[in-house]
Parts: structure tokens; sequence; C-alpha cells
């Protein structure tokens, strides 16, 4: 009976190594799939046939190449990036806090990020669109500070509660001075008024060479100390006895969420939910091992903006809805599901 078990276990551990790389490969082709069908829709639709042409045989006489390579192109790699970004860092701060809310969004980084940005547009007239990023990581690690102090005062330390709490109110108070600063200030609001609800128009690939390397060192950053955020997502008590310092451990996830979000929010805006929704989704597929969490994320947060960013080209072309509001679609629902069933 015991050899039994333990070949049954054995054949559950071998499926499992199995099953998981090869989900994740699928998921990386549904993403790539996805990206050739975004890159030919929206105000002018271009069939799949010149999308590939545009991609690998370009002519730069050939309008049609000319957008996607130009336009469509920097775009949908922009949304991967910040679906990658903020699905990661939202994993890193549910799995650090053993927080079900914890997100850039919810816990108010993407707010102190967005506030950071405004804020320099009005004292500095009309920077260039790179500049949003560094203000961005700028104000996201301010507001990882704020947040988590004050979400740790008082008996118990920082609680999903309380720091969902602090989130939402410091999220709340930097909403409150950001449409202060764009209703005083017309020349701030003109600037901002589609990057502040979160929108990947007009993004080139400058932005992204210069702000991709922030995401991509969070990334690495996280798949470092995947092991250690496994360990203290089941528990700090656990994790201290096996010996880990776990001050150490939140303090450099800290650092990986702020470059994360911060550079996402630089490229698009203070996009929301992505943050949110992915950790929960990913950890179905393959549980709290983050060494998979992470590298799941990635993928099925691009997937989730770059089907969000296809369908609000779609509805209303030949204008669009931006990412932000058509991700508050699935988020708000889902944050109303996890605030009643799942924060105790």
């Amino acid at each position: 009976m015991a050899s039994a078990t333990a070949k049954h276990n054995s054949q559950r551990l071998l499926g499992t190594a199995a099953r998981l790389p090869l989900g994740l490969l699928a998921a990386v082709l549904l993403l790539l799939v996805l990206l050739l069908i975004s890159m030919g829709v929206g105000a002018a639709d271009i069939d799949a046939r010149t999308v590939y042409q545009a991609l690998f045989a370009f002519d730069e006489t050939a309008f049609d190449h000319l957008i996607i390579r130009t336009v469509r192109l920097p775009r949908v790699l922009a949304g991967v990036v910040i679906g990658a970004a903020l699905a990661i860092a939202g994993a890193i701060m549910q799995g650090l806090t053993n927080n079900p809310l914890a997100s850039p969004g919810i816990l108010g980084i993407n707010a102190g990020a967005a506030f950071a940005v405004v804020l320099g547009v009005y004292l500095l007239g009309a920077p260039a669109l790179l500049t949003y990023g560094f203000l961005a990581i700028a104000g996201a690690a301010v507001a990882a500070v704020i947040v988590y102090t004050l979400g740790s005062i008082g008996r118990g330390g920082a609680t999903p509660v309380k720091l969902t709490l602090a989130g939402v109110i410091f999220a709340t108070f930097m909403g409150a001075f950001t449409t202060a600063i764009l209703v005083l200030d017309s020349n701030t609001f003109d600037q901002v008024r589609f990057w502040t609800v979160g929108s990947l128009a007009g993004r080139d690939m400058e932005i992204l060479a210069w702000l991709a390397p922030f995401v991509l060192v969070g990334f690495i950053g996280a798949m470092l100390l995947a092991r250690q955020i496994t360990t203290i997502s089941l528990g700090e008590e656990i994790a201290k006895g096996l010996g880990q310092n776990t001050a150490v451990v939140k303090l450099l996830g800290a650092a990986m969420v702020i470059l994360l979000a911060g550079g996402a929010v630089g490229i698009a805006g203070p996009v929301g939910f992505v943050g949110l929704v992915v950790p929960h989704v990913v950890r179905m597929i393959c549980g709290v091992d983050y060494r998979w969490v992470i590298p799941y994320c990635a993928v099925v947060g691009g997937i989730m903006v770059t089907v969000a960013d296809a369908i609000g080209r779609i509805i209303l072309a030949p204008q669009e809805i931006p990412i932000g509001v058509m991700l508050a679609f699935v988020g708000a629902p889902f944050f109303i599901y996890l605030a009643r069933w799942k924060v105790r």
C-alpha cells in the first residue's frame, strides 16, 4: 500500500512538472497570436498577411506597413510590458503581505506614481514622454513607503485590512491632489488627460527602450526572490522558522515592485486591476510556487492587456476606449468578490 501511494505521488509530481512548462509554452504561443491579431485591428483594419509582411518583409513605401511598424507594433509591445510588470508586481505584493487585495492600484502605488507625473508636468511645462517614467518610479517609491508605514501603525502591524485601507486612503488623497492640478491648469490637463486613465496611444519604441530595462530588472529580481516569496506567502512565522530574513526579502521585494509598477505607469499611466486579477488567476493554474507564478503572471498579464487594448480599439472605431477603462470593467467586480469572500 505504501509503495502504491508513493508511486501515485510520484506520478502526480511528474505530471505537474510536465504540465506547468507546457502550459506556459501554450500561453506564450497564445500571446503571440493575440499580438498579431491586435496589430491588425483598429481605425484601419489590416489583414494578417499584411501584418506579417510588415514585420518580416518591411516596405517603407507601403502605408499599412508604416502603420504597423511605427504605431501598432510599439503599442502592442508596450501593452505586453505593462501587463507583465503590473501582474508580477501584484503577485509579489500579495505574496509578501498575505493580502489578497494587494496590487499596485489598490495599495496606492499607481496613484503616487501618477501624482508625481502630473506634478512634474505642471512644474516642468512639457517634459518628454520619457521623463514620465522616471517621475513615476520616484512617485511609486514614495507611495510604497508612505502606505506601508501607515498600514503598520498600531497593534498587529501591517495586516491585510490595514494595508488595504491605507492604500485606498492614500490613493484617494493623491487622486484629489492630482485632480486639483488638472482642474487648475488646463495645459497640464491637455498633456496628460488620456495618460491619467491608462492609455497605450502614442507610445513609441524610444520610451520602451528606456523603461523596459527597469521592468526587466524587476522581473529578474522577482525570479531570484521566488523561493523566499513562496515561503513568506505560506506564513511569516514559517519563513522565520526556516531561518529566512523576512525584513530583507520584503525590502528587496518592495524595490522590485517599485521598478515594475513605476516603469509600467511611466509607459501607459495608472492602469488598474491587472496586478489584482492576474495573480489570483495564475495561482489557480500553478499553485503558490512563485518560480512558476512569476513567469505565468508575466504572460497572462500581457494577454489581459493585449485583449483589453484590442477590444477598446474595436468597440467605438475609429475612436478608442483607453485600456484603463476597459480593465476596470473586469477588475471592479473581481475586487468586490475578493473583498467579500477572501479578506478576513
